[in-house]
């Protein structure tokens, strides 16, 4: 079997080709990822109540706080193996993917152990309102326990997609959302176990997408075969793992926190605004997979020609998703001002948190944009391994989010629209610094377009 038989060179052929080859599946397997909360969310809202749905949402920051510190590392091994793979040093490529795993377990396992421990004192500190916080503390507590599975799929999907093969994944991932909302339906509408039957649906699914992607990768993809001398740790590889996944998982971190503190703003205004911002969440989640996936796609393209030494393919992939991604943008915007009020109804049946959350819709809407130029920016800096910049990044967002809302909320105009005007505040401020970042790393480093390049638009 050729070694890379399951794997994609993106150093030759057509950009936009690769980039979006790479990104449709991956696009399609984080949607279907994105339905493990919103199945709990739409299931939670309409048979448990507004009050199960607040529930769910307190948790979302603090959750994605723990899920980041696994999931930077996993990336950083990524972008490792995508350049080893770029170089063809296919012996590293293994060497990193073995690494990798290793850090990953020990962070998932601490991770997860710590988080469990401290989830009703940091769920308290965020001021979660009385009436919600005994089945926030019940739903955040299972999903700890589900994060080494979290942790098990994303090194998985991480390795394969840094070697260009992004189908696979989406494969399991498609049938363990197909379980999740089985589960969701049968524990939360027959069981009656409410908010606990949705979290427990979601581990079990978790749990069946990272063991089978894990196993049928090892059994299919020749890089999954390690000998004992490859198999040892590689405390240089170790160190380079980490010191690039360290500041993305600080970055991830930090964004975490930063909405943590976003979340206690919007605690202070009661359920209805918590049940509101919730069902915002849950559909900004969605709009951020396109540029989600096409920051990933573009990371692993950044990666395997920066590290072949072609920068011209990384800047004309740069400048080729931008003009996608604003395209998209001015498609969603008016699919959202006209269509706020349809899609919040999906998810809650009560008229204040309908009307609540239509209108933050529209507000925020008209900063996607800035919201893309993060995503795309950024992942290029990922790629080439600007491992300053994550850092970077994680704590402008940090300061928008811990200033802006206070200071927005407190002018008597905006009041608790001031949540969602912020939101789009940190979005600009974001970009800018990524745009900003961007033009002096790649002075830096050598990163700019040939004359006479022959690439493939």
């Amino acid at each position: 079997m050729n070694v890379r038989s399951r794997t994609v060179n993106m150093t030759e052929g057509n950009v936009v080709a690769h980039i979006v080859k790479f990104a449709l599946p991956m696009f399609v397997g984080n949607l279907f990822q994105q339905l493990y909360n919103l199945v709990d969310s739409i299931v939670v809202g309409r048979f448990v109540g507004a009050d199960g749905l607040a529930a769910v949402g307190a948790t979302g920051s603090v959750t994605f706080l723990f899920f980041a510190l696994c999931n930077g590392i996993g990336n950083g091994g990524g972008i490792i193996t995508s350049q080893f793979f770029g170089t063809r040093d296919d012996t590293n490529v293994r060497k990193t993917m073995v690494n990798t795993a290793y850090i990953m377990a020990v962070m998932a396992l601490s991770v997860g152990a710590v988080a469990y421990i401290l989830t009703g004192p940091i769920l308290r500190l965020l001021n979660t309102p009385d009436k919600i916080i005994t089945d926030s503390i019940t739903y955040m507590q299972l999903q700890c326990i589900g994060l080494i599975f979290v942790a098990l799929y994303n090194y998985a999907a991480s390795m394969l997609r840094a070697l260009g093969d992004s189908r696979t994944p989406l494969i399991f991932l498609v049938i363990s959302c197909f379980i999740n909302g089985f589960l969701d339906v049968f524990f939360v509408c027959f069981l009656h176990m409410g908010v606990f039957g949705a979290a427990f649906a979601t581990v079990i699914s978790q749990l069946l997408s990272g063991a089978s992607c894990l196993i049928f990768a090892f059994k299919t993809n020749e890089y999954f075969k390690f000998n004992k001398e490859l198999a040892r740790p590689d405390r240089v590889l170790i160190v380079r793992t980490v010191r690039l996944g360290v500041p993305l998982s600080l970055q991830f971190a930090l964004i975490a926190i930063s909405c943590m503190a976003l979340q206690r703003v919007v605690n202070g205004y009661g359920a209805v605004a918590v049940a509101a911002f919730t069902a915002t969440s849950r559909v900004e989640q969605i709009i951020h997979q396109p540029y989600q996936t096409m920051g990933a796609s573009l990371s692993t393209f950044s990666g395997q020609n920066y590290g072949a030494k072609k920068n011209d393919r990384v800047v004309m992939g740069l400048k080729k998703s931008m003009v996608m991604m604003a395209v998209f943008s001015l498609l969603m915007l008016p699919i959202i001002q006209f269509g706020g009020t349809w899609i919040v109804k999906i998810f809650v049946e009560d008229a204040a948190v309908i009307e609540m959350g239509a209108a933050a819709l529209r507000i925020t809407s008209y900063f996607y944009v800035c919201l893309g130029t993060i995503y795309v920016v950024r992942s290029v800096l990922t790629g080439v391994g600007d491992a300053v910049f994550a850092l970077q990044n994680g704590i402008v967002e940090v300061i928008c989010r811990l200033t802006i809302p206070l200071l927005f909320t407190m002018i008597p105009v905006m009041g608790v629209w001031g949540i969602w005007w912020s939101v789009g505040a940190t979005w600009t401020i974001s970009g800018l610094t990524a745009v900003v970042r961007y033009l002096d790393y790649s002075k830096k480093i050598g990163l700019r377009q040939e004359r006479n390049m022959e690439v493939n638009g």
